[in-house]
């Protein structure tokens, strides 16, 4: 196989800008097949702009056409693991938006099936290519930095209108979208959290639903999380503060890291804290300290550098920038700390999931769409959807 036949499911804005991408020849060994969306205007517009692919209606008629080799899987949240689960078991290698689901059960559930299915199984984790976080990453899974002690994320430049929120009936709804600024901003950010700090063992959390907006779900977010070794982390995200904050900071017992402004900067002790605090003579001495300062050169391939490499997986074999089951971890700390925050408790790891899907129903129960403009079809990946400092 040359080139594997690539069908895309749900052409709002991801899906249409990935649409474009592929169509115009962007990714290697890549050649878009077939396109899926429900709403019969969106169909029509696709027909009018790629008029030599076919357009489905369903995914299970897209998947059933034996059109695709794969599937890029982009509609809501909630549809996200149906229609993943239907194209493994037909076959069909695959590529999730994130977050993989709305519940973190589906999700293992979902990466259960890949690997029954033994078919690619890849998620858009598209801020894994910066290679900021890619070196950070490198020093904390390294040792290079020591024990890890704290991680304090400020992540508020998720900035959002209100008109954005409007542009999709089933956005900020608990019935469409599933949540807020957690579920489908942060997802990133939380990932890039335990990609280089790792799973904590319970999490405490509080979410203002419509802080800064007219919506359901929240706009504003706290997470503190614990570690088994003692270290902490704290989250604080927003859809509603501009121009914002993307600040990253992790400590260790050999140094610090801080990320910002496009900079990764390393503070790096010459012996280990802990040690140096019970032998050191003077109460202010400090362990002999060196700077690095790291500016990337290469350059941050984002969406289409995860295309690339499930192209690449599906076609040599070579690694994925995420594997799709990689999506739960982050899955897990969202669910966490919606169950958290609506229970005003800690919740420990691994999650409850009937205790967080009972909760989330009530919601869901309650829940209304709201009208909206018809959701535009991007041809282009939006900055806003990179990593930005």
């Amino acid at each position: 196989m040359e080139r594997i036949r690539v069908g895309i499911v749900g052409i709002g804005n991801m899906g249409g800008a990935h649409t474009n991408c592929i169509a115009s020849g962007q990714i290697n060994g890549m050649k878009l097949s077939a396109l899926c969306d429900t709403d019969p205007d969106k169909r029509a517009a696709l027909k009018r702009e790629y008029p030599d692919i076919p357009v489905f209606a369903t995914h299970q008629e897209l998947i059933a056409s034996g059109l695709c080799d794969a599937l890029i899987v982009s509609p809501p949240h909630k549809f996200h693991p149906i229609v993943a689960q239907d194209a493994l078991n037909a076959g069909l290698h695959v590529l999730t938006e994130k977050p993989a689901a709305v519940c973190a059960r589906d999700a293992e559930q979902m990466a259960e099936c890949a690997r029954r299915s033994g078919k690619v199984f890849a998620i858009m984790f598209n801020q894994r290519t910066n290679p900021i976080f890619r070196r950070a990453r490198e020093i904390v899974r390294s040792g290079a930095l020591g024990e890890p002690k704290r991680l304090v994320w400020i992540i508020t430049n998720w900035y959002r209108t209100q008109s954005y929120y409007n542009s999709g009936g089933w956005r900020a709804t608990w019935d469409g979208e599933g949540g807020g600024v957690l579920l489908n901003q942060a997802p990133h950010n939380l990932d890039i959290m335990q990609w280089i700090f790792g799973m904590p063992k319970r999490v405490r959390a509080f979410c203002y639903n419509a802080k800064w907006h007219n919506i359901e779900v929240e706009d504003d977010a706290a997470i503190y999380a614990e570690y088994a070794n003692g270290a902490t982390a704290t989250f604080i995200t927003s859809t509603g503060e501009c121009p914002g904050t993307n600040r990253l900071e992790i400590a260790g017992d050999l140094g610090k890291l801080v990320i910002e402004d496009g900079h990764l900067k390393w503070w790096k002790l010459a012996e280990r804290e802990r040690e140096f605090c019970f032998t050191a003579e003077k109460g202010s001495y400090k362990p002999d300290i060196e700077f690095e300062d790291y500016v990337p050169t290469e350059p941050e391939t984002a969406h289409k550098g995860v295309l690339q490499a499930f192209a690449d997986a599906v076609l040599t074999g070579s690694d994925l920038i995420a594997k799709g089951e990689e999506g739960v971890n982050e899955l897990t700390i969202s669910n966490a700390a919606y169950l958290s925050s609506w229970t005003d408790s800690w919740v420990e790891l691994p999650l409850d999931h009937d205790a967080f899907e009972r909760e989330l129903n009530k919601r869901i129960e309650t829940s209304c769409r709201h009208e909206c403009k018809n959701e535009t079809m991007s041809k282009t990946y939006n900055e806003r959807w990179s990593v930005r400092w």
